[in-house]
């Protein structure tokens, strides 16, 4: 067989038969998935705690189904969302080329033995220069400690690895997570440039623009949807409205039938009265009146099942109809209004720069003016001091040079939303955070935010990353004094899409300013942000 000869990929690489998936407490994920996956891109969506990270992890082969088959016809790999970095790894053991490339280098030396020469691949060193050209790695030294590397750069490594192993089937979970926007791009490049298929979960949505179906998880199962993203939201928005409809016609049926069962038991009850008045007025045969009587409560027996099966029927409808919009529902965050005037002074950053206390300058001197309710966004790439920025901006951090003046109410809202505590109760972070608040207040707060009863009482340990979100807007915005100017960093890393349109549709309707930072050129503007203001790196 001629050395170029490159093998035909499987139509289908791995398919799944009836299958379902627990936690290890028991709760079902998913049930009766039958899906394929092969040369197409098949992006995943669904709600936090739905199961799509156990679905790549299903199709890789690293876990095995409570119930169900799954077959695999050709080579599988997969990035997760937090690689492993073992202790004292090189770039050439990350890459998995540690022993071809000491091969070589054996050969090279004049060392090597006839197994080597048998098994050396000669092409490996032009193709690891440009699997790492290709994600921006160019130049980086195979022996060189991984450890040493910047979590995006490690994320950049194994997009490499990937690209060397070329399997049939790559899976990639939150690829562009805590990528700067180039980096982003050679994510989406890579999988575009494949002749293999790749399933992704993600929402970055510049990447779902470009696979080729969508496969949405619920609790109620899959649905695939053919098409990129646009296509998926079309078709989602005309499902909500068709939902909303079939509610709306579903309650007026049902009211229906409860006004019919309704005038039934009253017309019951009118005869059974009528009934009476004639047996004590004594003007009518007791048989005949016993006959009367049975054929009147046979008839009115008809009557009453007949429109009990009627509102029985018009229930069942309803509950399926509720079932069918609870399934389709967008979230909802509703924002206080903070009262900001457009001419108030909401920040100013006189020359004001950060760097270590050895030195090393992590932020230039910046100047920042910030007026009314301005939506400001902060970019560059990673490295550039985006995140001292706005620690300088909430006061976090003091700048080593120059000023900043900060006279409104501020609140900074990081990824992992550190202003909540793991071990404290929703109840809990929104007293310590509003001091002078009652538990009823706080119940009541946090229920405009959808944590309702049993649900204020969770810790925020449980929460998943957009109930987090969702608990953190609702313990700094609700209190006496909801904050003029919100900070963001990265604030959808971490959220499944459903929380990423709600927080967008919240934050475009707050009435304060807005300095966030972002890659996610969409939700930069789905927020309606005015300025941009680009960093650079001070090395």
């Amino acid at each position: 067989m001629p050395s170029s000869f490159v093998p035909p990929r499987p139509a289908s690489v791995v398919t799944l038969s009836g299958v379902g998936a627990r936690t290890p407490d028991g709760r079902t994920l998913f049930s009766d998935l039958t899906l394929a996956f092969g040369r197409e891109t098949t992006g995943v969506v669904g709600r936090n705690g739905c199961g799509k990270s156990t679905l790549l992890r299903l199709i890789a082969g690293v876990a095995a189904p409570f119930e169900g088959t799954i077959t695999q016809a050709g080579s599988v790999d997969w990035l997760e969302q937090e690689p492993a970095d073992p202790p004292g790894r090189t770039v050439a053991e990350a890459l998995g080329v540690e022993a071809d490339l000491a091969r070589i280098a054996r050969i090279t030396a004049g060392s090597g033995d006839a197994d080597d020469l048998d098994r050396a691949d000669w092409s490996l060193e032009a193709r690891l220069d440009e699997a790492l050209a290709a994600v921006g790695l160019s130049g980086l030294d195979a022996v060189r400690p991984t450890a040493g590397l910047s979590g995006g750069e490690r994320t950049r490594l194994e997009l490499a690895r990937l690209e060397l192993a070329d399997p049939d089937l790559l899976l990639l979970d939150e690829p562009t997570n805590h990528l700067d926007a180039e980096a982003r791009d050679l994510v989406r490049d890579l999988i575009a440039r494949r002749r293999g298929g790749a399933v992704v979960v993600s929402h970055d949505r510049a990447l779902l623009r470009r696979v080729d179906r969508i496969v949405e998880l619920s609790e109620f199962g899959a649905a695939v949807h053919g098409g990129g993203w646009d296509l998926y939201v079309e078709r989602r928005e005309a499902e909500r409205a068709a939902a909303a409809r079939a509610l709306g016609d579903a309650e007026r049926e049902a009211a229906q039938r409860a006004r019919e069962a309704q005038r039934e038991r009253e017309k019951k009850a009118r005869r059974d009265a009528a009934g009476k008045r004639e047996g004590r007025s004594g003007g009518m045969p007791r048989i005949l009146m016993g006959m009367r009587a049975d054929q009147a409560q046979d008839s009115a027996g008809r009557g009453r099942a007949l429109a009990a099966r009627r509102q029985e029927a018009a229930d069942a409808a309803l509950a399926e109809a509720r079932t069918g919009v609870e399934r389709v529902r967008a979230l909802d965050v509703p924002m206080p209004p903070t009262g900001l005037p457009e001419g108030r002074l909401v920040l100013r950053l006189t020359a004001a720069g950060w760097s270590t206390p050895k030195g090393r300058r992590i932020l230039a001197p910046l100047d920042l003016t910030v007026t009314g309710p301005e939506r400001i966004a902060v970019t560059g790439p990673n490295g550039a001091g985006k995140t001292t920025l706005l620690r300088l901006v909430h006061g976090d951090l003091e700048p080593t040079s120059g000023s900043v003046e900060r006279p409104v109410p501020a609140a900074l809202l990081d990824q992992k939303t550190a202003v909540l505590r793991p071990d404290e109760t929703l109840v809990d972070a929104w007293l310590r955070l509003n001091p002078g608040g009652t538990a009823n207040d706080a119940q009541a707060a946090l229920a405009r935010f959808l944590f309702r009863n049993a649900a204020a009482r969770k810790r925020v340990a449980e929460l998943s990353g957009g109930e987090r979100l969702r608990a953190a807007l609702a313990c700094v915005m609700t209190g006496t004094r909801p904050p003029q100017l919100l900070v963001l960093d990265e604030p959808t890393n971490h959220l499944d899409l459903d929380a990423v349109e709600a927080v967008e549709a919240a934050l475009a309707a707050y009435d304060g300013a807005l300095i966030v930072v972002s890659h996610d050129r969409d939700f930069l503007d789905a927020v309606g942000v005015d300025r941009e203001i680009a960093l650079r790196p001070c090395g």
